[in-house]
């Protein structure tokens, strides 16, 4: 994520929308070479309240991005009585070392965030409490520091923005499939070394080398009570989702049932500013959508946790989130917040199924009824996957690319992608929690790949993505083993769409697309079985998806049967 991306996501979410300008940028009290136990020294900016004499709470935020780009976000903490501390990763910019992405920030050999939180305790200006606060790849430092299992008896409370919490499954992979867009850009912006993290083409699966990198796994060693701040079209979404879960229902004391979790219509970027929103794909959400409706800003967070202020951040709701709406339709339903005791709420669970006469509905479907064309309700659907002319990506949860809610039209008209729509809906929608498809497949090979998108289809012709996932079929049985395909055998696939929270309006349509490809968010797969290394072999799919009796491919959709407002 560019610097400005991340700037927008502290003014408004973290200090509240009063950072300085950049012309009254405070400068920092004193920059050091903090030593980690392995002698390697990172440097460190320090930004002390106006008179600089005291003991204050302190705030961390490690970083790959340079420091020297945040004294107009981070340096205001210190006009809130904060010592705030922003410092280069290892190998990063200023500080010494070699640059191995997040794999010295955990609980490996070099424990960087331990020892750096140990620091700051020991100095002169902190009281003894120590915050830790950043989005993206700050936000993944912090939750590979609370993998530590020695956690540090300073660190109080923590609020992590659009992070991943394993980053083999929700940040380098998905499904098996790699999220190309999302890495080269990590790759392209790390030094080379045998041991980066972002050197993912030799490690296709989950192995030894993903597990280091795995907070997740380690979740009950996490000690302290932490925001999970997210968007539905954010990149890190899964990330959000199941790293809040987990510590939410598998932390350790401390952490344990003192998590929350905002997710908001956003992107990677996040909202923005009343004065700067930021638009979500070709929709910009109102602007409450920016205001959240509890104290669980950063601001508020940390004056409760770190100063003791009663502001009630303990008693929020656990999870509070934005269900969206028809933003271009004066009174349509949705675009409001929402507050639950969990995650995900109640909802129904329900199948609607794909037909093979492209309709798609709760209705199973049927034997022998006809469509027309020799075509009966239970005739197969085939298509093919070419790796040299892969179906192009057009929005999403994207990290490089165009993000957000785009129209998908002109995807939909390729031959190699086939769509299901429902009838038009007779009442408002509303559609909130994970969002799995059911798909059976058969391919002429030893593998391929099935990418699946839900879309909000307007009435007058516009297909809005509203989430999309993959699964490469190798690793249908898991994503640490290989599984080939049979040629020409049917077997069944569960593709992972996340999670929304959308009201679909009375009028609109429910969309469905299936293709052997969502290029360049996904890397395409050669079909042979083998990864996808650069000038593999590569060979056209022949694939084939079932819509019958025996084999009735589906996807759930969690409905919550309630008024819309």
């Amino acid at each position: 994520m560019r610097l400005s991306g991340l700037a927008s996501f502290f003014v408004i979410v973290l200090i509240g929308g009063c950072a300085r300008s950049l012309a009254q940028a405070p400068k920092p009290a004193l920059t050091a070479m903090v030593p980690m136990r392995d002698g390697v020294r990172l440097a460190t900016d320090v930004y002390l309240p106006a008179d600089g004499k005291g003991r204050w709470p302190a705030l961390l935020v490690r970083t790959p991005y340079n420091k020297n780009g945040y004294g107009p976000e981070f340096g205001s903490w210190a006009a809130r009585g904060y010592a705030m501390i922003v410092q280069d990763m290892r190998g990063r910019f200023a500080s010494e070392g070699v640059d191995l992405a997040f794999l010295d920030c955990g609980d490996g050999p070099r424990k960087d965030g331990l020892d750096t939180v140990n620091w700051i305790a020991a100095q002169p200006w902190c009281d003894g409490k120590v915050g830790t606060l950043g989005a993206s790849a700050m936000g993944i430092t912090q939750n590979m520091l609370a993998a530590v299992e020695a956690a540090p008896d300073a660190l109080v409370a923590q609020y992590i923005i659009v992070a991943a919490g394993s980053l083999y499954h929700q940040a380098a992979y998905w499904g098996g499939a790699s999220r190309l867009e999302a890495v080269m850009g990590y790759v392209l912006f790390n030094v080379f070394h045998p041991d980066n993290v972002w050197l993912d083409v030799l490690h296709p699966m989950y192995d030894r080398h993903w597990q280091r990198l795995d907070s997740i796994a380690v979740i009950d060693h996490a000690r302290v009570p932490a925001v999970f701040y997210g968007g539905w079209y954010d990149v890190f979404l899964a990330g959000t989702l199941e790293t809040f879960l987990a510590r939410q229902q598998r932390g350790g004391p401390g952490a344990r049932g003192q998590a929350h979790l905002v997710i908001g219509p956003w992107c990677h970027g996040g909202p923005g500013t009343d004065a700067k929103p930021k638009r979500t794909g070709e929709f910009l959400f109102p602007a409450n959508s920016r205001k959240l409706p509890c104290p669980l800003s950063g601001v508020e967070w940390f004056d409760h946790y770190l100063k003791g202020q009663d502001n009630g951040a303990d008693r929020a709701p656990a999870v509070v989130y934005y269900t969206m709406g028809a933003v271009d339709e004066p009174g349509a339903p949705g675009n409001v917040w929402r507050m639950e005791p969990s995650w995900p709420p109640t909802a129904e669970m329900t199948v609607w199924y794909l037909h093979a006469d492209g309709t798609l509905g709760p209705a199973k479907p049927a034997d022998a009824r006809a469509v027309g064309g020799g075509v009966t309700a239970a005739t197969p659907r085939t298509f093919i996957a070419d790796p040299h002319d892969p179906v192009p990506t057009h929005g999403g949860a994207n990290l490089n690319l165009a993000q957000g809610s785009f129209d998908q039209r002109d995807v939909e008209s390729r031959p190699d992608v086939l769509v299901f729509t429902s009838a038009p809906l007779d009442a408002p929608t509303e559609v909130t929690g994970p969002i799995t498809a059911t798909l059976h497949v058969a391919s002429d090979g030893p593998d391929a790949d099935f990418a699946v998108k839900l879309c909000d289809l307007y009435p007058d012709g516009r297909s809005m993505i509203v989430c999309d996932g993959i699964l490469r079929a190798r690793h249908r049985k898991g994503v640490d083993r290989i599984d080939p395909l049979t040629p020409g055998e049917v077997t069944t696939l569960t593709v992972d769409l996340t999670a929304t929270s959308l009201v679909f309006n009375r009028g609109h349509r429910v969309r469905v697309s299936v293709a052997g490809s969502n290029y360049p968010r996904f890397d395409v797969n050669p079909n042979t079985g083998w990864p996808a290394w650069p000038f593999s072999p590569q060979r056209v799919a022949h694939n084939t998806l079932h819509c019958s009796p025996a084999h009735p491919s589906a996807i759930t959709l969690p409905i919550r049967h309630r008024p819309a407002s």
